[in-house]
């Protein structure tokens, strides 16, 4: 059996790359939130087409622009039939999609449901965060709070993580598929993702209580570990340690927005309940 890439360790020897990269980053993300409009969803476009050219880059590698292409498509057209609200549509669109992009790579690629599962793993999260900043006709107009909130807790776990896992160190989380995750680093990030949480409870815009925005914190900050978790895995089984390199110091953008995939989704469900009465 072919022995797999052990997964990357933290290289302190680019943190300056790092932190220019994320320099430029974070600031053009939380531009393109706030300002919302066809600013925000050409970003969402691109960043559909990014993420669809690393996933057609792991998972088939000898043929990954027709794989990248049939991804791309079918994401796209879910995302925009999301922006003009029409849900139903769009979520058929993931489903026809899906069956289309493994068709179109059956012969090409090794396991041809891979693609399929490409538009599966990538459409949810750029609907729902799609919907979470324009569902404004029907709820309050908070889209863009919600997004903030959704950076400020997916990054605060994030950072929690890293902060108190590097210090405290201990056991490991998931050493087969992610050995520089530790339990005490798991920890930290929900308390820092529930800290975060609770605070923006103090925005008005959210009309949320101490115990409710808490919760919120709570659970994305585990949804977005979970979806750390989950990239790793599939990495490994892709056997490749990142998912690209566009991002200086980074890895893949794939790499970067591993987490704030499974976030986004439970912060979109969070913001329906609240639209719903739960946590005034």
């Amino acid at each position: 059996m072919t022995s797999l890439p052990q997964a990357r360790r933290f290289d302190w020897t680019n943190l300056g790359l790092r932190v220019a990269s994320a320099g430029v980053l974070v600031p053009a993300a939380l531009a393109a939130a706030w300002f919302g409009g066809w600013f925000f969803l050409v970003v969402i476009a691109m960043a559909v087409a990014l993420l669809s050219i690393e996933w057609g880059g792991m998972s088939a590698p000898q043929a990954p622009v027709r794989i990248s292409a049939a991804v791309t498509t079918a994401v796209l057209c879910a995302v925009f039939l999301v922006h003009f609200e029409h849900y139903w549509l769009a979520w058929g669109a993931v489903v026809l999609g899906a069956a289309a992009a493994a068709l179109v790579a059956r012969g090409v690629a090794e396991r041809p449901a891979d693609a399929a599962y490409g538009v599966i793993y990538i459409a949810p999260a750029c609907m729902c965060i799609v919907w979470l900043r324009d569902a404004n006709h029907s709820m309050s107009e908070q889209g863009h709070w919600w997004v903030m909130m959704l950076f400020a807790v997916t990054w605060a776990a994030d950072i929690g993580a890293f902060a108190v896992g590097s210090t405290l160190k201990g056991p490991k989380l998931w050493p087969r598929f992610s050995p520089n995750k530790t339990w005490s680093g798991f920890v930290g990030g929900l308390l820092a993702a529930a800290l975060v949480g609770t605070l923006m409870s103090a925005l008005s815009v959210f009309r949320l209580n101490l115990v409710a925005a808490g919760f919120i914190g709570l659970v994305v900050g585990l949804a977005t570990m979970a979806g750390d978790l989950w990239e790793s895995a599939i990495k490994r089984r892709f056997g490749v340690k990142d998912s690209g390199d566009l991002i200086p110091g980074h890895g893949g953008l794939l790499d970067r927005v591993d987490g704030l995939m499974f976030a986004v989704v439970v912060m979109s469900i969070a913001r329906l309940a609240n639209h719903w009465g739960w946590g005034h």
